[in-house]
């Protein structure tokens, strides 16, 4: 994709001219990353949201019995929606399970949201202050289907993004900056939101459905509204401020190997798919 292109380099432009390691750039969340899983799970997560924004979610086991539905089912680790699926009933939970490879990533099962729009805030807080945002903006996600309940994300082609940024006034940003703190002090994360409205969103009336620590794709430059020069614009300034915080990161904090934990995970994974595979030709 050209704009994470445009992005890393941009990245790293800043980062030299600002005499930062670019590499660091892993350690911006590194607190919040698992080191027995090698993975930000998204059980941790839940742990940093308040009560009153947290949606009902755990380990999904056949003992689990939604109450309603629909719920969704979706990978401890994944990101941009991957792996993730709608169940609307108990018959395509049943089928669900039972179709799941045992030898793949813990599934996690999470009540559905009851906001009617949804949300992706994208923000870069700086470390002098939790509640100094550089960058806070709100990306509308909406879907060409009637479907109420969508699974959205970035390789889903009846997805398109609204920038709705402009339409909070500055006492309305600054609430949900407030909001949000109380999420989790992260450097750099995407929150997946449901409300009802853009006031509702300010006001603290919503649910977070996820929280992305590993590399978020600030979705407002995918958005329709905004035209190409805005967009090189806002890449401009979102990679220099990246760079700032980068370099804000004490020297004294602890360094994790971050971006090889998730290769080496990765890999494994990849590999039991291909064994597991491989056995079920052999048996066939």
């Amino acid at each position: 994709m050209i704009i994470r292109s445009l992005l890393v380099l941009g990245f790293i432009w800043h980062a030299l001219r600002q005499r930062v390691k670019p590499w660091l750039f892993f350690q911006l969340n590194a607190d919040y990353f698992n080191d027995a899983k090698g993975l930000y799970s998204k059980l941790d997560m839940d742990e940093s949201i308040p009560r009153r924004w947290r949606l009902n979610q755990s380990l999904d086991t056949d003992g689990i019995k939604p109450e309603h539905y629909p719920v969704f089912l979706k990978p401890e680790w994944g990101q941009n929606s991957a792996g993730v699926i709608r169940i609307d009933n108990e018959i395509q939970l049943e089928a669900a399970r039972a179709n799941r490879n045992p030898e793949s990533v813990p599934y996690l099962i999470q009540d559905g949201a009851q906001g009617k729009r949804e949300f992706e805030v994208f923000v870069i807080r700086s470390l002098d202050s939790t509640k100094c945002f550089k960058t806070l903006s709100v990306t509308q996600v909406l879907n060409t289907s009637s479907d109420s309940h969508p699974v959205n994300g970035i390789y889903n082609s009846e997805t398109f993004y609204l920038d709705k940024t402009h339409e909070l006034d500055r006492e309305q940003t600054d609430h949900l900056g407030l909001h949000l703190s109380q999420a989790g002090p992260f450097r750099m994360a995407r929150y997946g939101i449901r409300a009802d409205s853009i006031e509702a969103l300010s006001k603290g009336e919503f649910k977070i459905f996820e929280v992305n620590l590993f590399l978020p794709m600030p979705l407002v430059l995918l958005s329709k509204n905004l035209g190409t020069f805005e967009k090189l614009k806002q890449v401009g300034q979102l990679t220099h401020q990246l760079a700032e915080v980068t370099g804000e990161i004490p020297g004294a904090q602890e360094r994790k190997a971050i971006f090889f934990r998730k290769l080496f995970f990765l890999n494994r994974l990849n590999f039991k798919k291909m064994s597991a595979k491989a056995e079920e030709e052999l048996v066939s």
